[in-house]
């Protein structure tokens, strides 16, 4: 059947079935089957991914320990209500995260996507402390797609949805500390953390006792791969704890063995009070968690965060064997190893390119920042799509974010000779849109993110 489909075909079809609200499409790989780092669309291309599917394949396409955990579970039991009864692979899956996030005394909520936990955990902090009212979060940042979720992140497509949809959050917003493009005009190296100062000063002016938690990426990810300075959260860290003030880390997109620790947390020297995973702990199926301390975790009524398909056997046991085989296959220092790799390679292709303005990242987390040059650092909203469109016809499947960072989160199990060959396509793209190769045809090709 899907032999008989073309491209054109697909295209068509899906324009007129689904809404637009859940679509933003960077070029026309229609996938049909994957194999580690790499696609094949319905024509029989292959292509490298470089962005593990919105760093959700950690372990790559179509693991075969997965799929045989997949095939084993679902002769046994699909599906039994984790909600109402009980079911052996969502205790084990408990207990599991409970030991690599280190709240072994600690509680687990489980859900089905990075939006459900992260507005789990919205509403767990209200409940811990409820005569509180601001929700602190960051520019920039992106939590989900639900309404509290939506009301905290401050990418602009979120605060364009919020305008529409009011929030149940009073919401503070913080600038994320971004050395690249300092949100407050500052030198990193005079700056003496003035953006952790702005923080406090926020909370002195609208009352701790008023601030319900801080949420925060540990590395912004949707905002453009922004890396924090190592000392940020730990000069944050008295200051919520003297207030008690929870901290939530949104693991969503750092979580599971990406920045090269378990947790991207673990890069800075201090420890959150609620986390939050999704994406990748499901190895591709459709699983998320809230795990934190148990006073916060027990803090609203029973019953009052389940979903009927949330610690479904099947996949919470797919979500065990993806520890285990990161744990296995020793996939953090791999990931670490692989990304200082990648980040030396791209620091190298920076220094020869006019259009890449700036490298950053941890482990196989890495953002590439297009600009139009690098003395203004306008950003390179259009080259960053011909960029990606060259990319797709050299084989490569690129995306962005942040309207001009390329993310550059390949499979921690991608082959290093993958890599490479990732990495030189994206170069080749690079050299042709730098030397007008790429018509401003493909820019009307690509939406992004």
């Amino acid at each position: 059947m899907v032999g008989s489909i073309g491209v054109d075909e697909v295209l068509s079809r899906y324009e007129r079935v689904f809404s637009r609200i859940q679509r933003a499409p960077y070029a026309p790989v229609i996938a049909v089957r994957g194999r580690n780092s790499r696609i094949i669309d319905i024509e029989g291309r292959t292509f490298i991914d470089l962005a593990s599917s919105a760093t959700v394949v950690n372990l790559g396409y179509n693991d075969p320990e997965v799929v045989k955990t997949i095939k084993e579970q679902a002769e046994e039991l699909i599906h039994f209500t984790f909600i109402y009864g009980y079911n052996i692979p969502a205790l084990q899956l408990a207990e599991e995260l409970l030991e690599i996030t280190g709240f072994r005394d600690g509680r687990v909520a489980l859900g089905l996507s990075g939006s459900d936990a992260n507005e789990g955990a919205l509403m767990l902090a209200k409940g811990f402390r409820k005569d509180s009212k601001f929700m602190m979060s960051y520019e920039g940042s992106f939590h989900g797609s639900s309404v509290g979720t939506t009301s905290v992140s401050g990418v602009e497509l979120s605060k364009m949805t919020t305008r529409i949809i009011k929030p149940w959050l009073d919401v503070l917003r913080a600038p994320y500390p971004n050395c690249y493009r300092c949100p407050l005009g500052l030198s990193p190296s005079s700056c003496r953390l003035a953006c952790a100062e702005h923080v406090k000063a926020i909370i002195d002016e609208v009352g701790a006792e008023n601030v319900i938690a801080l949420i925060a990426e540990p590395i912004q990810g949707d905002g453009g791969i922004i890396v924090p300075p190592e000392s940020y959260f730990t000069s944050l860290e008295p200051t919520l704890r003297s207030h008690g003030i929870p901290l939530i880390f949104d693991e969503v997109q750092t979580g599971m063995g990406r920045t090269g620790r378990w947790f991207g947390y673990q890069h800075f020297g201090v420890q959150p009070d609620l986390i939050t995973l999704g994406k990748s702990l499901g190895a591709g199926l459709p699983i998320s968690a809230v795990v934190g301390r148990e006073d916060i975790m027990n803090s609203l009524p029973d019953f009052s965060y389940s979903f009927t398909l949330s610690g479904n056997p099947l996949i919470s046991r797919v979500a065990l064997k993806s520890i285990q085989i990161i744990r296995e296959r020793d996939l953090v220092r791999r990931a670490e190893k692989l990304g200082s790799k990648a980040l030396a390679r791209l620091n190298r292709m920076r220094e020869e390119h006019e259009i890449i303005g700036d490298v950053r990242g941890k482990g196989l987390m890495i953002g590439v920042e297009i600009v139009r040059d690098k003395e203004s650092k306008e950003k390179g909203l259009e080259e960053v799509k011909k960029v990606a469109w060259r990319a797709y016809e050299l084989g490569l499947f690129l995306m962005f974010f942040a309207g001009n960072v390329v993310r550059v989160q390949p499979p921690l199990t991608i082959e290093e000779e993958t890599l490479e060959e990732g990495l030189n396509i994206l170069e080749d793209a690079i050299k042709d849109v730098e030397e007008g190769r790429v018509g401003s045809e493909a820019v009307a090709r690509i939406k992004g993110w």
